[in-house]
């Protein structure tokens, strides 16, 4: 289960992948996302809580270049959903029951291609009540490996088969891909994001004896 990373703009180099057999992947979305989160804080600790911008996020995004491969998982599809066509809903719920209704969004939407079922994962990620990978957030957007693992673990592949995820943020998608023993390919155009990436796979890849 090798793995290659790419620090560069996804749209440059893919062309130049090899056979994919999943693309499972959290883009920049268009939010405009404000990663200065030491609003949330009272301004404490801003070296913790105050993140490099994300490229693209200031953007509506296009999920065109992704949909022609065999399985996708995109997020943020709530912002994209008229460019998609119908398929399955993959819903994570990341807060307790007597959070739901508070502050930010209770859930987190992906889109999967192909079917038209809506499923559900809980697991909680609300702030610093976390369930796993508690400590320093190093991306803004960043997401449980959990998550990534339920999500590969759904597309059915085939031992062997190659995952990309062309927004690497923090390497989630990675971790999760070698974890299940699946290769692994990914891409981030930003380089403080990229090394944090590489070190947490490489990390990974270590622990599991696998080469890149």
């Amino acid at each position: 289960m090798p793995y290659t990373l790419h620090l560069a703009d996804c749209l440059t180099i893919i062309d130049d992948l090899p056979h994919i057999d999943a693309v499972v992947t959290d883009p920049p979305y268009g939010a405009k996302t404000d990663t200065d989160y030491t609003r949330f804080s009272g301004g404490l600790s801003p070296s913790r809580n105050h993140h490099q911008g994300i490229k693209g996020d200031d953007l509506p995004f296009d999920p065109a270049p992704w949909l022609s491969f065999p399985k996708v998982v995109l997020f943020g599809y709530q912002y994209f959903a008229a460019k998609v066509p119908v398929g399955t809903i993959l819903v994570w719920n990341k807060k307790r029951p007597t959070q739901l209704g508070t502050f930010m969004s209770d859930c987190e939407l992906a889109w999967q291609k192909g079917g038209h079922g809506v499923y559900l994962f809980n697991h909680v990620w609300h702030g610093f009540d976390r369930e796993s990978e508690r400590g320093k957030t190093l991306h803004p957007t960043q997401k449980p490996v959990a998550l990534f693992k339920w999500i590969i673990e759904r597309q059915k592949l085939k031992p062997g088969a190659t995952i990309l995820d062309p927004y690497l943020g923090s390497g989630a998608t990675g971790i999760a891909a070698l974890e299940l023993g699946f290769n692994f390919i990914g891409a981030e155009i930003e380089p403080s994001y990229f090394e944090i990436a590489k070190q947490r796979i490489e990390a990974k890849a270590s622990e599991l004896g696998v080469a890149p």
